[in-house]
């Protein structure tokens, strides 16, 4: 009698076992995502007030008109850590907050999203890039983390013919921008630095600050009509044009000439992206900040970032069933 109770047992099993489908099952698989490239803008220190904070566009007409309908617009973004340029830079492409040398005489603490992203796909260092107009950025290639520092650091070219100390003209960057991207093997992360805004803001030239946002709103439009002429990167490409802090506002200190400290002129800064997988047309009014940025773009390219913190924008990204 146990004997024929376990052979029914046995056969139950197997019947449940052979119906069943498994395929319904949840895996741990990552999303899949069409976006195969990401560059990052940034549109060194313009003041919210200039760009979008301005809804009349006047000094970004190709940012707040033809590219705001093709992507998303956070127009809560804020610098939440020092605002200076590499405080700003080093937040974007670490996911953390600290306290730089603004010289370029200092690492960064923590690893980069190029590094964790070479390391993990095992790829040539010109798959990542760093194209700066201001050298001392060139210390984003690396970190002082011990464990990182000095390997799989991605290809750079700052400042002067990429020499890694002086400043040059965005138009010599923009040049190697589009030098990279049209050879061989674009790169799938990138990310470019324009400083005339900043620049001119410094040297207290009103009206050449604001031709500067104008010039660097036509080459948002440029690099995302250039992304789109290219076959290798149409439909597979995010471009996400950012800033590294604002500047103080009228009344405040010496208002637009510089930034650094708390107030709202050099927190509030912007993020539009584009993409394939990004909505179309969207602005999202959802606190979000520069540490979030490294933690977005590590899941859309399927990579760790164990050091960084943040949170992935998801805000971004197209409802199911959307066009």
């Amino acid at each position: 009698m146990a004997k024929l109770f376990l052979s029914v047992l046995i056969a139950i099993g197997v019947l449940i076992t052979s119906s069943f489908d498994f395929k319904k099952l949840p895996d741990n698989e990552p999303k899949k995502y069409a976006t195969e490239y990401v560059i990052v803008l940034i549109i060194d220190g313009p003041r919210f007030t200039e760009t979008f904070g301005d809804t009349t566009y006047q000094y970004i007409p190709h940012l707040g008109h033809e590219l705001k309908k093709e992507g998303v617009l956070l127009s809560n973004f804020r610098n939440n850590g020092p605002t200076y340029t590499i405080s700003g830079h080093s937040a974007i492409i670490t996911g953390r907050y600290q306290r730089i040398s603004n010289a370029g005489k200092q690492l960064p603490k923590y690893p980069s999203m190029f590094q964790y992203y070479l390391k993990e796909k095992g790829v040539p260092k010109e798959d990542a890039w760093v194209i700066s107009s201001k050298g001392k950025l060139e210390v984003l290639g690396n970190t002082r983390y011990k464990k990182w520092w000095n390997v799989y650091k991605p290809a750079t070219y700052c400042g002067l013919h990429g020499n890694g100390a002086d400043y040059t003209s965005d138009q010599e960057t923009f040049d190697k921008v589009t030098e990279v991207l049209s050879g061989k093997n674009p790169p799938h992360l990138m990310l470019v630095n324009l400083l005339a805004a900043d620049s001119y803001g410094h040297s207290k030239q009103w009206d050449m600050y604001l031709k500067s946002i104008q010039k660097c709103d036509e080459y948002a439009f440029q690099l995302w009509n250039m992304i789109q002429a290219d076959e290798r990167l149409k439909d597979k490409t995010a471009l996400i044009i950012t800033n590294d802090h604002g500047r103080h506002l009228d009344g405040h200190k010496d208002g637009y000439v510089s930034h650094g400290d708390n107030c709202e002129g050099c927190r509030h800064i912007s993020l539009l992206a584009i993409g394939p997988d990004f909505g179309k047309n969207v602005e999202s009014k959802a606190c979000a900040e520069q540490l979030d940025i490294s933690k977005t773009i590590s899941e859309i390219l399927h990579f760790q970032m164990p050091t960084g913190k943040g949170r992935v924008l998801t805000e971004l990204f197209r409802q199911t069933g959307s066009r």
